[in-house]
């Protein structure tokens, strides 16, 4: 069992998406989840995480102002809502979770190390 990413589709620029990560692997809110981007010919990018228990949330300068991740932990899910769609956006996004437990277990979840990813879903950002 895998975290399973959706949401993903074709949108203008300028547009809006909003990607879920689930899974019945584990309760996700003891858990840092982390979404990535990998764009066709580039490194994997770390987009936004969100650590557990105090919940603080990080950023790459890319997508600040524009991207926002959240928790829903009724439904075990992390999603993340994209804004102001650019075609730089366009790539595969990842959702990934500190699990199982490793040395960095609870701290910030811009340390922790993701061994826990999903299949990945495609964003394409076009007109």
């Amino acid at each position: 069992v895998q975290l399973q990413a959706s949401g993903g589709g074709l949108v203008q620029p300028g547009g809006s998406l909003r990607l879920s990560c689930a899974t019945s692997a584990f309760t996700m809110e003891y858990y840092s989840i982390a979404w990535f981007r990998q764009a066709p010919g580039k490194e994997r990018e770390r987009v936004s995480c969100i650590s557990k228990g105090d919940g603080v949330t990080y950023y790459a300068e890319s997508v600040k102002g524009r991207f926002t991740i959240s928790r829903d932990n009724t439904k075990n899910r992390v999603s993340l809502q994209l804004n102001n769609l650019k075609p730089e956006d366009t790539a595969v996004y990842y959702c990934a979770a500190d699990y199982p437990p490793g040395a960095l277990y609870g701290r910030s979840c811009d340390i922790v190390n993701y061994d826990y990813w999903g299949q990945g879903t495609l964003v394409t950002v076009s007109s």
